[in-house]
């Protein structure tokens, strides 16, 4: 893929497969689309400091998901951290929520890093933290859509958000803020290193643990995980549907 135009249009395979197969890692599916969707549009009104340069850093980001979503499905093996999340929504025991961190703690954390570094080349990698920046941004405005609407999905999902205060728990904690400072001060780690395939195997190794935190997010909200997925929507393509939805509200506010 070379444009943002072809990646949306695997995008939208991706979505309906996961819909077709009731394959909850449709709900990062859903969330991915609309960021590049969103992002292709920036790049239109030409909002961006490089807009050129943007189409290029986005082409890889969405690239390194469809390669792990690709070999995950021929049965190959991905990064540790996404075949986690790969992994984690072939079962209904976990919460909407829990899908959507996977995914993006994966995708934030590993890959947009390596992503920037690659996009610079041999520039100096500065040159693009804005923009980098502008990427989360995006992502932190359309999750945080998400998560105030996701009562429609988790009709006591707003129960748990109490139990975060005072409490070290990732699921209710999980700062994509947190994520972007880690994945930046990553691109220069990554940008600067002579042997980048080791670097990877060792920060895949890093957000793994990070991903098992999210998939067993401890004792004290165990309980109140069973209770909240008792109540979600069992459907995966409704609830696909309805985070469309959500996403879509989202960008207008």
């Amino acid at each position: 893929m070379k444009t943002i135009d072809e990646v949306l249009v695997r995008m939208d395979q991706i979505v309906d497969e996961c819909k077709s197969e009731q394959s909850r890692m449709g709900y990062f599916a859903i969330l991915y689309r609309q960021v590049t969707r969103r992002i292709r549009d920036g790049i239109l009104v030409r909002e961006f400091e490089d807009n050129e340069r943007m189409e290029k850093l986005d082409v890889l980001f969405a690239g390194r998901f469809i390669q792990a979503y690709d070999l995950w499905k021929s049965g190959q093996k991905p990064t540790n951290s996404w075949l986690l999340a790969f992994e984690a929504s072939m079962t209904s025991k976990h919460l909407v929520l829990q899908h959507l961190f996977l995914g993006i703690n994966a995708h934030i954390n590993l890959d947009l890093g390596i992503s920037a570094a690659d996009t610079m080349g041999t520039e100096p990698i500065a040159g693009i933290q804005n923009d980098f920046n502008k990427i989360n941004a995006v992502l932190a405005e359309l999750v945080d859509g998400v998560k105030v609407n996701i009562g429609k999905v988790s009709p006591i999902f707003g129960w748990l958000i109490p139990l975060a205060k005072g409490r070290d728990e990732m699921l209710l904690n999980f700062s994509i803020q947190l994520a972007r400072d880690g994945a930046w001060k990553y691109a220069g780690e990554y940008y600067g290193c002579e042997d980048r395939s080791t670097s990877i195997l060792e920060r895949d190794a890093n957000i793994a643990k990070l991903a098992n935190k999210l998939i067993n997010p401890g004792k004290f909200l165990l309980l109140m995980i069973k209770m909240v997925g008792f109540v979600e929507w069992k459907s995966v393509s409704r609830t696909m549907d309805q985070l469309d939805t959500v996403v879509k509200e989202a960008q207008t506010i």
